[in-house]
């Protein structure tokens, strides 16, 4: 297993809960970003920086993921064709994407595409919170341990 990480809009604290549990399970994280990014110095963690554009990090990662890898993103396209490629796809939030829910979760996100480019306003997400985090972290340590016992 590989840990893959869309490191653009990834926030610190989720960073830094994978940087421990690369640590603790000795898996493999790379953080996928347009720009430079600071890691720890460990032999499990590094970083690799793509050129700037739309996409170019996401094109990235679906290039390098392999069945069983897991990735980071709360990006729904990503998160389906990670899915299709049979890798796991884990939001900062801890939403766990599956092949059951991601095809209503991009219905989901093109409504709200078709809302904002007819004009309508709408809101982002709220601020991360401890919950989110929790979650995350539950659903990491699944997918890890799961991971241990193949």
């Amino acid at each position: 297993m590989h840990i893959w990480v869309d490191a653009d809009a990834c926030p610190v604290a989720i960073k830094e809960i994978l940087y421990r549990a690369a640590e603790r399970t000795q898996i493999p994280l790379t953080l996928v970003a347009n720009h430079a990014l600071r890691t720890p110095n460990s032999k499990y963690i590094n970083s690799l920086q793509v050129s700037a554009g739309f996409d170019v990090a996401d094109n990235e990662i679906v290039k390098r993921v392999a069945a069983n890898d897991l990735v980071i993103t709360s990006d729904i396209p990503l998160a389906d064709e990670v899915i299709t490629k049979n890798a796991h796809a884990l939001s900062s939030r801890g939403e766990l994407f599956t092949k059951q829910n991601i095809k209503s979760r991009l219905n989901i996100r093109d409504f709200f595409d078709t809302l904002r480019s007819s004009g309508v306003q709408t809101v982002g997400p709220p601020p991360l919170s401890q919950s989110d985090k929790k979650q995350f972290a539950d659903h990491l340590d699944k997918i890890l341990a799961k991971a241990g016992n193949q």
